[in-house]
Order: C-alpha cells, then structure tokens, then sequence
C-alpha cells in the first residue's frame, strides 16, 4: 500500500502533527493483505522533520507490526538527513 504523505500536508514538521495524521491513517484503513509492504512516498514534501516522523512511522511500526515500511526515494535534503536520523541507534 502506498501512502503518499502530500496528503496530510507539504511542511510535516511537529509531533502532534505527526500523531494526528497517524491517527487519521488509521482510522480509515480497510483491510490489508497480510504482509503487504506500507511504501512511504516522499513526493511534494518540502519539510519532513524528525518529530513528525518518529509519530507517525512509529504509529506504523507498531500498530501495523506485520507489514514492512520502504521509504521511497527521495532526492529532498530534509527527508533523507529525518530517515538518517531515525536509523540512528
């Protein structure tokens, strides 16, 4: 499944941003195959920061622990240093 994160805005910038998209990502989830990857399209974003994502990958992560998260490529300074600095230990 794509998720195209334009939808929740171009400037994903603070935590409770990031919660409350989650949160309306998952209330209108249908059903979905088993195991069915979630691809992250970073398309149209002008800010992504690291607030923002941790929320809502992390929402992803654990509510949805059986589908695999791919972050598409980007070519956007600000989403690749956040995906950087998630995968930080």
């Amino acid at each position: 499944m794509k998720i195209e994160l334009k939808k929740f805005g171009t400037l994903l910038a603070s935590r409770p941003d990031g919660r409350e998209a989650f949160l309306a990502f998952k209330a209108y989830m249908g059903s979905l195959k088993k195991n069915e990857p979630f691809e992250i399209d970073f398309t149209d974003i002008r800010v992504l920061t690291p607030s923002w994502a941790d929320e809502f990958f992390t929402g992803l992560k654990e509510n949805f622990s059986d589908h695999p998260v791919q972050y598409l490529p980007s070519k956007n300074a600000s989403v690749i240093e956040t995906l950087k600095f998630l995968s930080e230990p």
